[in-house]
């Protein structure tokens, strides 16, 4: 997943970054209001916002999101543990909220349970044609009984286009799932994994829709 991380704190900013990247996240984190507002329109999978902020309330900016029609799930991070502030970032159009201090392993099944209610179903396993399942939880591609190997790129970018299945995902979109904005990708990068992918998982199972982008069927 891609992910908005909105966190003044810099230890906490920092380990939850670390670890949500070796969990195989894409993590884009910033300090402030001010700079999220700047790449919110980006493609991502979930944000994480804090609720006191320098420069103004993670609840309100949550709110305003919700107001111009924005669906992405959202997760509060708050030391605010008063039932009546959990009941005002649920009601603002926060999806989860989670109290501070927590374990990073708490966030990344409490993104696993958003990914899945994303996907339609509330089971960590995904079928692909008749022959290919995704675990979501173990981070492992299924043929039978067979495991199929994956770098972390092909992961990143079979993840991206499993939680949009069925939907057309332009180049421009995917490759900032894959990369988030710290590590570039050359222009030709998105087509060798693409292809890698197709020769590991069936050439059926990733459609090239012409001039717009990439799908998985359903």
């Amino acid at each position: 997943m891609r992910l908005l991380l909105v966190e003044d704190d810099e230890t906490l900013g920092e380990g939850l970054s670390g670890f949500l990247r070796l969990e195989g996240h894409v993590v884009d984190w910033f300090r402030n209001l001010l700079d999220a507002q700047t790449v919110a329109s980006e493609p991502y999978d979930a944000l994480l916002v804090d609720w006191q902020l320098p420069d103004g309330s993670g609840v309100d900016w949550v709110r305003r999101l919700r107001d111009r029609g924005e669906s992405l799930p959202i997760i509060m991070l708050t030391a605010r543990d008063r039932l009546q502030d959990r009941i005002l970032g649920l009601d603002s159009g926060a999806d989860d909220y989670l109290v501070k201090p927590f374990r990073p392993e708490e966030l990344a099944a409490r993104l696993r349970a958003l990914q899945r209610r994303r996907l339609g179903h509330g089971q960590a396993r995904v079928k692909l044609g008749e022959d290919l399942e995704l675990d979501l939880r173990g981070h492992v591609l299924m043929r039978g009984d067979e495991p199929v190997m994956l770098t972390a790129r092909e992961w990143s970018l079979l993840e991206a286009l499993v939680a949009r299945q069925g939907r057309v995902v332009s180049k421009g979109d995917l490759e900032a799932l894959c990369r988030g904005f710290d590590n570039d990708i050359a222009s030709n990068a998105l087509e060798v994994h693409v292809f890698n992918l197709r020769r590991k998982i069936g050439r059926h199972a990733i459609e090239t829709v012409r001039g717009l982008g990439y799908r998985v069927p359903k």
